[in-house]
């Protein structure tokens, strides 16, 4: 049976739950959910461990202090369909601080009226954050919805400065670790 290592972290957006495998990583969640998230990932077996997962915490600790645009760690998707799978590798391309519609990310997947499976793919998102989900938006503009809710998604979007007149908004919390 396989390890898994995760632990929680505190964050600006509230505590978070990582976790990841000799490869990389393969799981963020909000800490307000129980962990493992039920039927996640079966037959392995999951142990806290603040080491194994102390590169992914601190990239995402820079992440939130504004000192990281890009992460470094690599993924280890261990979830979802054909077509989620390439949705991710899609968002994973999307630059830090821009946004990109459903409709956009549908297209670029070669199926350009599945903007609502885009949609259920961002939800599926086993890595957010990493896998930057929260980059994409409805083509009206509006913020469409989020995994870890709509007001988290607009957090991180205006700590990347991605939304008309956002600015960081969480730079003394990040530095103080709340």
């Amino acid at each position: 049976m396989e390890t898994l290592y995760y632990s929680r972290m505190k964050s600006p957006i509230g505590p978070l739950w990582v976790a990841v495998s000799k490869k990389g990583v393969v799981m963020i969640d909000w800490g307000f959910r129980a962990f493992p998230p039920a039927n996640y990932i079966k037959d392995v077996q999951w142990v806290v461990s603040e080491e194994k997962t102390a590169v992914l915490r601190k990239e995402l600790t820079e992440y939130f202090a504004g000192e990281r645009t890009e992460f470094d760690i690599p993924t280890d998707l261990r979830t979802g369909t054909e077509f989620q799978r390439r949705c991710w590798e899609i968002l994973s391309k999307i630059p830090y601080g821009e946004l990109r519609t459903y409709q956009e990310i549908a297209v670029a997947a070669g199926r350009p009226t599945a903007f609502r499976a885009v949609g259920q793919a961002n939800h599926a998102n086993p890595i957010p954050i990493v896998i930057p989900c929260h980059r994409v938006i409805n083509s009206d503009g509006h913020l469409g919805g989020y995994g870890g809710g709509l007001e988290l998604k607009e957090q991180l979007l205006a700590l990347e400065e991605a939304l008309p007149g956002a600015g960081p908004l969480f730079a003394k919390a990040a530095k103080s670790g709340e």
